[in-house]
C-alpha cells in the first residue's frame, strides 16, 4: 500500500484540515532558501552575530537576513540575545526545535550530493530536448 505524508486517520476532519494547513504554513517557511542556509550556518558554526552571519551566508540583504531571523525566531528555531553593550551586539543560535530540524536538512543537502550528477545529467538531457529550431512567428514572438 502506498503511503503519502498525509496518510493520518481523518476521525475528525477540522482537526486534520488545521494539522494540513500548520504543515504547509511550515514547509513554506522552513523551505525558503534563506532560512535553510541561516539553519545551516548556525547549525554548523553555532552562535553567530547578525554581520558574521550575513558574511558566512552571502548575497542575502540586511533587510532579508532580518526578516528570515524573526521568522525563525517567532518558530521557535532560533533564539537572539541582545547584549546590554554599546554598541548593541546581539548574537543568535539555534535552539532544541532547530537543531532538530538542522538534522532533516542535512538529510536533504546530504541527498543532493549524492544525486548531483544525475540531476545535473538529467537538466542536460532536457536542455538538449527544449532546444528546437527558431520557430518564431513573423512579429518575433516564440510560438509553442
Amino acid at each position: 500500500m502506498e503511503k503519502n505524508c498525509d496518510d493520518a486517520l481523518r476521525v475528525d476532519h477540522s482537526a486534520q484540515q488545521k494539522t494540513d494547513e500548520l504543515a504547509r504554513e511550515i514547509i513554506e517557511q522552513i523551505a525558503d532558501k534563506w532560512s535553510i542556509l541561516v539553519i545551516d550556518a548556525l547549525g554548523t558554526r553555532g552562535e553567530m552575530r547578525f554581520s558574521r552571519l550575513r558574511e558566512h551566508i552571502g548575497g542575502v540583504s540586511q533587510k532579508m537576513l532580518t526578516k528570515t531571523l524573526r521568522r525563525l525566531e517567532r518558530d521557535g528555531l532560533v533564539s537572539r540575545h541582545v547584549h546590554p553593550v554599546i554598541p548593541p551586539r546581539v548574537d543568535y543560535r539555534l535552539t532544541p526545535l532547530g537543531n532538530s530540524l538542522l538534522d532533516k536538512i542535512c538529510g536533504i543537502w546530504d541527498w543532493a550530493e549524492s544525486h548531483m550528477n544525475e540531476m545535473e545529467a538529467a537538466r542536460l538531457q532536457f536542455d538538449r530536448r527544449e532546444k528546437r529550431p527558431d520557430t518564431s512567428s513573423s512579429t518575433g514572438e516564440a510560438t509553442l
